[in-house]
């Protein structure tokens, strides 16, 4: 990357050259508009080049177009921009000296005696740096099979799982097991049971193994038996010259095999009967028949038509399903992932978030073709809605233990509460008698209280049928307090501005590269209180709806007006490709909002950073670190620190967990401004437009905005009601 990675010192000189800073600012927000285009793209177009190529070269920095649309609007800088950037000297020998100027806590000038040779030299060492630290980043999050330990009772797991006498085994059921992820604990001493036939949905704060749990499922770390086929859907698929249809359907292994020894054999036939041998001749038909044979059980006759129908499911048009899957972005090439996995029907079927990359229909679809699914599925959601409609069982991972509950999501907070308050009630009598103990002085009092809390856990574990002896089950534990994750998100108030606000007037839009896509006759507004929720097929133009809404598009033709003092929060679900990411959240945040209040500027980001869930030891950690959730909060985070009019969200849900969720609801909740939102999660979507009065719908459909008359909830049920005789179908 063409900047070098700065420390927790830069932050300091960075917020005194303020001015120099709000300059860069400005340059990484217009530098979002170069990459607008692409958010509302159809599939037939490729991605285009990664930015890797980018970084390999410095090039030189072109200068910003000025633009009044992006004033006062919050946006993430461009990454892209960060990599083609080459720093000039005074800027290399600033982050050079970061550390000396740390430790004398202020900002020291710049050493101009140094030669602008050296300067160089010393910005190429550390460029090489920050590459080798990218290089070595990479190569520890790749799937490593090797930087998982999984030990059941006392026995390290064998990969394979476990040995032919379960051949008729149907259920995976573990007892007493610990996973550990390079050295740091994961699950600790729990049990899991898998039974065949049940849909279950795994939940629990983010970053806790709830993805690395259906990796060691997939890959038998977690022994499962032989039997039984394992299928997890996490990555796209590579693209190639198949079309997506042909992409599903070889997904049967088995069947693309026979057909091809089937065409084999045909071409024999031809060849035999040329030449007249009818000995082989006779072979060759015998062969054939079992062949047919074995094809027609397996349905090889309706398995275009069944692949056709889930990836139509899936937003597939006729015409896309015959399109190369190397002319898909990465968002369709898993839905086709997930299109090949609903057509092969494995015994065991993971799904780690399927529902991020779908629009709100194609979510309802899927809801109701996996409520058909008939063999065992585990999946990990953020959407409540989904497991409430799909799972009838739940798996909690909560304090490094597996909790099982019957029932849908509902059900299980019902009984989470539940189980919540009778822990905690035991561990109030359990730590009420300790200190009682503790101040008597008696240390055999103390030993005679930890030793009946653990008599009763001992006693509690058999009522719950393990009664049997095993000699690696871990002794009984003494109650411990519950442990919640709790996490609050914040919009603060907003000046009053005169409506109104916001408008598009007549307006149409196209790209210049774009002659297949068109917005017409748009006509809407936002005032402060409006709430709004964007809805339509994926690539019908609701990113771009946001963008022109925004500013960052200049409509084509009619026009856009919008208060002078009107400041614009903008969360996109492209914001990871946006972040700067070999800084910092403190120093990037710092960068964009350099006047904080409080007698340390670091303090008051790191404290907004908290509240938003960020956890204090990834404040100082390079961005690039962050997974997809952290990332975010930064994202939410500086869209708090900008003190929004008006809220522009796309995709806000796509990397948070259940309580991240819910806390941006209350918060939305809670905010006075304008809120438009595009999302398939209809759960967030139902409670922002609670409201009948000031809520409204959009479809984003065949170039069109249009305003749906009834409720979302109406709008849903519409949408259901169609779905159902499809799939019935």
């Amino acid at each position: 990357m063409g900047k070098k990675k700065t420390d927790e010192a830069g932050v300091s000189a960075k917020a005194k050259g303020s001015s120099k800073d709000s300059k860069e600012g400005k340059k990484e927000k217009l530098s979002v508009s170069a990459m607008l285009a692409s958010m509302d793209q159809k599939p037939e177009k490729p991605n285009k080049g990664s930015s890797a190529t980018g970084a390999s070269k410095a090039k030189p920095k072109a200068a910003p177009k000025a633009s009044a649309y992006t004033d006062g609007i919050d946006l993430p800088p461009s990454d892209d921009e960060e990599e083609e950037y080459l720093p000039g000297p005074e800027e290399v020998e600033e982050q050079i000296d970061g550390n000396r100027r740390h430790k004398r806590n202020e900002a020291g000038p710049i050493d101009t005696s140094i030669s602008y040779k050296e300067l160089k030299k010393r910005e190429k060492k550390d460029m090489l740096a920050v590459q080798a630290a990218e290089v070595a980043k990479k190569e520890a999050l790749r799937d490593d099979h090797d930087a998982f330990t999984v030990v059941i009772g006392s026995r390290a797991s064998v990969l394979e799982g476990q040995d032919d006498a379960d051949a008729n085994v149907k259920d995976i059921t573990i007892e007493n097991f610990s996973v550990a992820a390079r050295g740091k604990d994961l699950l600790k001493n729990t049990s899991v049971k898998i039974s065949h036939g049940k849909r279950y949905g795994l939940v629990g704060p983010n970053g806790m193994g709830k993805s690395t749990l259906l990796k060691l499922l997939a890959w038998r770390k977690i022994p499962v038996p032989k039997n039984i086929d394992v299928l997890l859907v996490e990555q796209e698929i590579v693209g190639d010259d198949r079309t997506a249809l042909e992409a599903v359907v070889s997904a049967n292994e088995e069947l693309i095999k026979l057909r091809e020894e089937a065409a084999s054999l045909q071409n024999a036939a031809a060849t035999v009967g040329e030449n007249e041998d009818d000995a082989d001749g006779d072979n060759i038909v015998e062969k054939l028949s079992e062949l047919y044979e074995r094809l027609q059980l397996m349905g090889s006759d309706a398995a275009e038509a069944q692949a056709s129908k889930i990836l139509a499911g899936l937003g597939f048009t006729k015409e896309m399903q015959g399109r190369a899957t190397r002319s898909f972005s990465g968002g369709w090439r898993m839905r086709i992932s997930l299109a090949r996995a609903l057509f092969v029907q494995p015994t065991l079927l993971l799904l780690d978030e399927p529902t991020n990359h779908l629009d709100l229909r194609a979510v309802l679809w899927l809801e109701e073709y996996l409520c058909r699914w008939k063999k065992t599925l585990v999946v990990v959601s953020h959407d409540r809605d989904f497991l409430n409609t799909v799972c009838g069982e739940i798996i909690h991972l909560h304090d490094m233990k597996l909790h099982f509950y019957r029932g849908n999501f509902d059900d299980f907070e019902s009984g989470y509460e539940q189980r919540r308050k009778e822990m905690n009630k035991k561990f109030e009598i359990y730590d009420k008698q300790l200190k009682a103990a503790k101040r008597s002085g008696s240390r055999a009092q103390q030993e005679k209280v930890k030793d009946r809390a653990k008599f009763v856990a001992s006693k509690e574990s058999k009522k719950k049928g393990k009664d049997r002896v095993d000699e690696d089950e871990t002794p009984p534990e003494a109650p411990q307090k519950w442990r919640d994750y709790n996490v609050e998100f914040h919009f603060p108030e907003p000046t009053e501005l005169t409506p109104p606000l916001l408008q598009l007037i007549e307006v149409s839009f196209s790209y210049p590269n774009r002659p297949d896509f068109r917005l017409s006759d748009v006509d809407v507004g936002i005032d402060m209180g409006t709430r709004v929720a964007i809805v339509g097929p994926n690539g019908a133009g609701k990113s771009t709806l946001l963008n022109l809404l925004a500013g960052d598009l200049v409509p084509t033709e009619g026009e856009a007006r919008r208060s002078q003092k009107l400041r614009i929060g903008r969360y996109s679900q492209h914001f990871v490709d946006l972040l700067t990411m070999d800084e910092t959240p403190v120093q990037y945040l710092l960068r964009l909002h350099p006047d904080q209040e409080g007698p340390s500027k670091q303090e008051a980001v790191r404290a907004k950073l908290g509240k938003f869930g960020l956890p204090s030891h990834n404040h100082l950690t390079p961005i690039l670190k962050l997974s997809g959730g952290q990332k975010a909060r930064v994202v939410f985070t500086s869209i708090s620190m900008s003190k929004p009019h008006i809220l522009l969200l796309d995709e806000p849900t796509n990397h948070l967990d259940m309580q991240s969720i819910d806390a941006l609801a209350d918060a939305l909740d809670e905010f006075t401004g304008g809120v438009v939102l595009v999302s398939h999660d209809s759960r967030l979507i139902s409670r922002v437009c609670d409201d009948e009065e000031r809520s409204e719908i959009w479809i984003v459909e065949n170039g069109t905005v249009e305003k749906f008359p009834d409720t979302f909830d109406e709008y849903k049920a519409e949408l259901v009601r169609e779905i159902r005789e499809e799939v019935d179908d």
